[in-house]
């Protein structure tokens, strides 16, 4: 298994806009600290933006910024929001299975069990859970 690098960017640009509470942050901003495309960063913060995660201003001075309180964003919320679309297996995906196994094949309730249990454990913890006594982090991603 292997953290898209969409859902990547969208930790990172959440916890970018965590670790600068009240202020409107710039995408250029936030691709410059934490290393990505600004192309790529756009197309994640329009999605997190749609899904309430962070809400955008439009303008001059214009930016984003945490769309509710980081206590109250999952970290498994953004997960699911932004990997639900892609089936973790081929038998997950009714009309791409294409798998001769599937009607025997108990590997899907396996990775089922195994899918939920990564989501209870990040269902855990929160967007400020990860910042918390996190002064490494802050300084890294606080804007000066």
């Amino acid at each position: 298994m292997r953290l898209t690098t969409r859902t990547n960017l969208a930790m990172r640009a959440l916890m970018f806009c965590a670790a600068n509470p009240g202020r409107i942050v710039r995408k250029h901003e936030v691709a410059e600290t934490c290393n990505a495309s600004e192309n790529h960063l756009a197309q994640v913060i329009h999605m997190l933006a749609q899904k309430g995660f962070l809400r955008t201003i439009r303008g001059r001075s214009g930016g984003l910024m945490l769309g509710r309180p980081a206590d109250t964003i999952r970290v498994g919320e953004v997960f699911r929001a932004l990997e639900a679309t892609l089936p973790f297996a081929e038998c997950f995906a009714a009309s791409a299975n294409h798998c001769p196994l599937f009607a025997a094949c108990r590997l899907k309730c396996v990775l089922n069990g195994a899918l939920d249990a990564f989501y209870a454990k990040l269902d855990e913890v929160s967007i400020a859970d990860l910042m918390s006594d996190n002064v490494e982090l802050e300084d890294i991603l606080r804007v000066a």
